[in-house]
């Protein structure tokens, strides 16, 4: 099978530079000893290469000053779990030693809002150990500023979902997750959005208030929207149409994207959803979808996630393939790549990937003499 490059078209792919890496559950595996992260041009080409020497999650996010911050993956060596931030000679300059799981925000001023993982017993759950999501703030001395614990709001969840709903998240809990029954692999603070601007004029509760914050559990195919001001889960949508989601995140024009990924249905797609238009079965709510003509040609059971770009296109990251691809609104693929840079002992797939603009990327370009 071909890799690298397979398809640019100038005029249509909207143009920057592209930050992913494979995942790695223990770097000793490789000669090298150590894991990378690449940002690639549009031509696939590597810009820059940063190098680590723990367990990696895939997925990573570039500071405008051209440090990086990278997760260590969720099955990582407790000793080394956690968060780094590395220079571009992948000097480690920051870090926080924790569970780390899945997903992270940096604020402007240097605040992180994390999901961690905690096992405990929690006998509302079922019997014996449960692996529960939490969600802490801190600052850049580290000092706690926020926590949000998830099994304290299955009754609020419980709320948010219809009967049916309810009672496929009831089974899942009770038999095929009983240990990793959230499984949360997702948290986005929600942007200003036309959905919650419209919540304002009409007088209605403001459920995707700025400031909110998205998750996903995969386990149970749930999406939600958990009130930062109160901490309780305030909307809640998915059993019966979605099937092991990754990245649901608002747009600013107030919908939700999401990798799909079909995990038992077979094939994966990736939908914007209206979350102010759903029915009873989910259908009404789908504005716009992206699914192969022969759906057995795009899909991966786990990982993965898209990102609407500026010119109204989406890139996706079809993980367990290694492919990175950027669609039109009508489906069209306009930039298409299959990672060839593999490091002996890596997982062979990508948790995620980030365009971004090279005006962004100038703080690292700048550093690189580039």
């Amino acid at each position: 099978m071909k890799t690298g490059l397979i398809k640019h078209d100038q005029q249509l792919a909207w143009q920057g530079y592209t930050l992913y890496c494979n995942s790695w559950e223990d770097p000793s595996h490789s000669p090298e000893g150590k894991g990378e992260i690449c940002l690639i041009d549009m031509s696939g080409e590597i810009v820059h290469r940063w190098y680590v020497e723990t367990a990696l999650q895939s997925f990573c996010r570039l500071l405008p000053n051209g440090n990086l911050i990278y997760p260590t993956r969720d099955r990582s060596n407790i000793f080394q779990a956690g968060l780094r931030e590395l220079t571009p000679d992948s000097e480690v300059v920051w870090s926080f030693h924790c569970r780390i799981d899945h997903d992270f925000e940096v604020f402007d001023d240097g605040r992180i809002l994390m999901h961690t993982i905690r096992d405990h017993l929690w006998p509302q759950l079922g019997a014996e150990l449960k692996r529960c999501p939490y969600i802490i703030e801190i600052n850049r001395d580290r000092e706690l500023l926020w926590e949000w614990h998830g099994e304290h709001h299955i009754e609020e969840l419980q709320r948010m979902l219809p009967e049916d709903g309810w009672e496929h998240v009831r089974l899942r809990i009770a038999k095929e997750y009983a240990f990793d029954w959230a499984h949360n692999n997702t948290l986005q603070v929600i942007p200003p959005n036309q959905t919650w601007e419209k919540e304002r004029a009409e007088g209605h509760t403001e459920i995707f208030r700025p400031g909110n914050i998205v998750f996903s559990y995969r386990s149970l195919d749930v999406i939600g929207v958990i009130d930062r001001a109160t901490s309780e889960i305030v909307w809640a949508w998915g059993p019966g149409v979605l099937d092991g989601q990754h990245k649901p995140h608002m747009l600013p024009n107030g919908n939700i994207m999401l990798f799909d990924n079909g995990t038992l249905r077979g094939f994966s797609r990736v939908m914007e959803i209206d979350p102010l238009a759903i029915d009873d079965d989910g259908s009404e709510a789908i504005v716009w979808e992206y699914r192969a003509q022969d759906p057995g040609d795009f899909f991966s059971p786990y990982i993965s996630g898209g990102q609407r770009l500026p010119n109204g296109n989406t890139l996706i990251c079809e993980g367990g393939s290694e492919h990175l691809f950027e669609v039109t609104r009508k489906g069209e693929i306009v930039w298409d790549f299959i990672n060839p840079y593999r490091m002996e002992g890596s997982l062979r797939s990508i948790y995620r990937c980030l365009r971004y603009s090279e005006e962004y990327c100038r703080g690292l370009l700048d550093r690189l003499g580039s």
